[in-house]
């Protein structure tokens, strides 16, 4: 579906709202044997579970972790969501409706959102369809009001395409007619000088405010008046501006400074003492006048039209509330009929308040800081007060469409509370871990499960085990308390990594998820339904604030899959799944990242992927592998097979862009070890990633690059003798390295496949013993780590020496 019909559609559904629960994501009850190994199993279903990029794990019954974390002491601050401003195109109706209601209350003319069918009329769609039937002008006919109608969900009775005709153009033509004419009025429009004030110099040649008084402005008033046929005068807007021609008298220039400054002006009438008792402020200031000018108030001033330089139709004349420019009633565009009763605004002054850029839209923290208790009974409370009923009672299918109903309705106002991100290192873990008080002598087990998300990110055959630093939500889980309607916005894992989610205690969290292999295709989706965000916006969906219908999804190909997670359940994420849900009610969920080996094509991918976007990485890939490629002995066989591929990709790339950086005449090269260096200080100024094998710096600008960039025009223009090649390893490094890897991978296979040999039930008889020993002890060499294999290998050497017969010697006593 390209990307007009994609939108077409989302506007459809959006009108009347629907909502078709995606199909459900596999669930996984792995045995007691099978729940030993985690990463062993998530590996087993891999091949099923990817393809719906979420699965739901349901753990052994007898497998129930304790819940560590002290309630009491536990204290957090949530984010506030207004649950419909989450979704990207009722937030696109909202900041439309936002404009043209400020468009309105500008003009002096406030504005009251019509209703129809019991309804608020949906001014964003009611422009969008007339548009795509190609204008107001161009809907003539009856016909193309019943189509509109029939589109916006509407009945197609007279009464309502009359009532759509007339509220469009009414409300909306005004808007359209100013948009198209705003470059135009704004180019015809010459904006006042700079106010001058009456200054003196004195003898020391400071300037001083002269006093002046009442009488002499009087006095000049009158001169200037009697010689005023002797004067050729011009007039502009404000009348501030007026040239005096050759032969005018000292005393007209000084009245044309005292009248250029607007208090000056107002002394003249008023005095400079109290103002007259029974007049307020706002009838003497003649800039917040709402109406024609009062010339018996201020008589010094001359009002002419920004637009047609005419000071005529003085009944007609508007002075702005903001910049106090004057406009005829009838040179706007459009016209207005009437003079407006409230506050008034010029075209310029509107076009700046409608069109300032919209702020990125974020979550606000809440006032309130909550212990769990006290956000578990607000939890409860909201959601039986919502469904007028027990919440634990709302089945999960009411609670999911009323979700989607009020997240695509503009009207309904439900904001909800999300102790979201909460750092495990700050407030503890949900699983007790090593430093948990008050173990109880059977919550070891789960000390040291793996299913322990704090175990598992570090668990042999996870890649994220070799980085040093804790990355918190990454390496370190986070937790989340959620309540009714709280919602994590569509996004995919920071490099593109596993997630794992254990929901403690409480009710559901509803999940959807989009394979990695769909991720392109939600992305172009969500960008075709609401292009005007995303364009103003271009990273939206990293900011993890923008949700949209699954339907609306689905309609435009996104293949997307649902599941309830329940308390005492794991959900896993998968590389670059899209995921987003929300919560049935009040619980506890905590989650973290992990790297199999399989992971490390995909994480390349991903760092490719935000080089082009320009997105900051969360650690540097190529000193994850450099680090493994090192640590080789600490490797098994996959690991050491896809830490070899990483490797010749990384080292072919450098030695490429390095040849050519040569080639093109840099010379200076210096040696630096990135890893002491902070990541903000090895930042490529292009594309904003982590340099670790190499960068260019210059001297003369003070900018770093990576070689990719270096390479190209985008770096800097500096002369090359001002840049310097910084390196970690040289490439005869690199090169041993990959050597060093490639007979670890060599030694593994050779290994394994004698390994597997021996251990065939054909295999021969005659020196068995022997070879089983010797494999044994080449496996203790290679630290192969724990593996079945190893497993078989010590067993069979086992039961073989247990097996031997004694042999008795008998020794002739001849």
């Amino acid at each position: 579906m390209d990307s007009k019909n994609i939108q077409k559609n989302a506007m459809q559904k959006s009108a009347e709202f629907t909502f078709t629960p995606p199909p459900e994501a596999p669930v996984f009850e792995p045995t007691p044997e099978e729940f030993m190994d985690p990463l062993g199993y998530i590996a087993k279903i891999r091949p099923v579970a990817e393809k719906t990029g979420i699965c739901k794990i349901k753990p052994p019954a007898r497998w129930q972790p304790p819940f560590s974390l002290d309630v009491d002491k536990l204290k957090f601050v949530p984010r506030i969501q207004k649950v419909n401003e989450l979704e990207a195109i009722t937030r696109l109706k909202l900041l439309f409706l936002e404009k043209i209601l400020k468009f309105w209350e500008l003009q002096g003319s406030p504005l009251k959102i019509p209703m129809i069918e019991n309804k608020t009329l949906d001014l964003y769609c009611l422009k969008f369809w007339v548009d795509e039937e190609g204008g107001f002008e161009n809907c003539n006919s009856p016909k193309k009001w019943r189509k509109i109608a029939n589109t916006m969900g509407y009945s197609q009775s007279t009464i309502t395409m009359n009532f759509l005709k007339s509220n469009y153009e009414k409300i909306l033509l005004p808007y359209e007619i100013f948009e198209k004419s705003k470059a135009d009025i704004l180019k015809t429009v010459k904006k006042s000088d700079c106010k001058v004030e009456v200054k003196d110099e004195s003898e020391n040649g400071k300037e001083v405010f002269k006093e002046i008084s009442i009488e002499s402005i009087t006095k000049m008033q009158n001169d200037f008046d009697d010689e005023q046929p002797h004067t050729s005068i011009k007039k502009t807007k404000t009348g501030s501006d007026i040239k005096i021609e050759p032969g005018c008298t000292k005393s007209k220039i000084d009245f044309e400074k005292i009248k250029r400054n607007r208090e000056l002006r107002r002394l003249a009438c008023y005095g400079p003492g109290p103002k007259m008792p029974g007049l307020n402020d706002e009838e003497f200031d003649i800039t917040k006048s709402r109406k024609r000018p009062r010339y018996d108030l201020d008589p010094l001033a001359i009002y002419i039209c920004a637009i047609c330089q005419k000071d005529h139709r003085d009944d007609l004349l508007l002075i702005c509330n903001g910049c106090s420019d004057t406009y005829h009633t009838f040179c706007l565009k459009p016209p207005l009929n009437v003079v407006p009763d409230g506050d008034w605004r010029c075209p310029c002054c509107i076009a700046e308040e409608v069109h300032k850029p919209a702020e990125a839209f974020g979550f606000a923290q809440a006032e309130r800081e909550y212990t769990l208790q006290q956000f578990g009974e607000m939890a409860d409370k909201f959601k039986s007060d919502y469904f007028g009923m027990s919440g634990h009672l709302v089945p999960t299918n009411v609670a999911e469409k009323e979700f989607w109903r009020i997240i695509s309705s503009v009207e309904e106002d439900v904001t909800v509370e999300y102790g979201a991100d909460l750092h495990s290192m700050d407030h503890g873990s949900g699983f007790p871990t090593k430093s948990s008080l008050n173990l109880y002598p059977g919550d070891q087990e789960y000390v040291d499960s793996g299913w322990n998300l704090n175990n598992l990110p570090v668990l042999e055959g996870s890649v994220l085990r070799f980085i040093n630093a804790d990355i918190s939500g990454m390496t370190v889980p986070w937790m989340y308390v959620g309540m009714c309607f709280s919602a994590f916005c569509w996004h995919n894992e920071d490099h593109w990594s596993y997630s794992i989610n254990y929901l403690h205690w409480g009710e559901a969290k509803t999940w959807y998820g989009v394979p990695g292999s769909g991720a392109e295709l939600l992305e172009n989706a969500m960008k075709a339904a609401a292009p005007d965000l995303f364009k103003s916006q271009p990273d939206l969906l990293h900011q993890l604030v923008t949700i949209m219908n699954p339907n609306i999804l689905m309609a435009a190909g996104v293949p997307i899959y649902r599941t309830d997670q329940n308390a005492g359940e794991f959900v896993v994420t998968f590389p670059r799944a899209y995921h987003a849900g929300f919560n049935q009610g009040y619980n506890f969920a905590e989650a973290v990242n992990f790297a199999p080996p399989d992971w490390l094509h995909i994480g390349r991918e991903c760092i490719t992927h935000y080089k082009y976007l320009k997105r900051f990485c969360v650690f540097s890939h190529d000193e994850l592998i450099c680090k493994m490629a090192l640590e080789g002995d600490r490797l098994d066989l996959e690991t050491a097979l896809e830490t070899q591929k990483e490797l010749v990709h990384a080292t072919e790339e450098e030695g490429r862009l390095r040849a050519l950086l040569l080639k093109n005449g840099l010379k200076n090269v210096r040696r630096t070890a990135f890893e002491l260096l902070g990541d903000d200080e090895r930042l490529c100024e292009v594309c904003k990633t982590t340099c670790f094998l190499s960068s260019v710096y210059c001297s003369e600008c003070k900018h770093m690059s990576c070689l990719q960039h270096a390479t190209g025009d985008s770096f800097c223009p500096c002369s090359l003798e001002k840049q310097t090649l910084f390196y970690r390893y040289d490439m005869d490094e690199l090169h041993i390295m990959l050597q060093t890897i490639d007979f670890r991978v060599n030694s593994f296979d050779k290994w394994m496949t004698e390994t597997k040999n021996i251990l065939l039930p054909t295999a021969p008889d005659i020196g068995r013993l022997q070879k089983l020993k010797v494999l044994v002890d080449e496996a203790e060499e290679l630290k192969i780590p724990k593996c079945i294999l190893l497993t078989q290998l010590k067993d069979e050497y086992t039961k073989a020496t247990e097996n031997i017969e004694p042999i008795v010697i008998e020794l002739d006593d001849d």
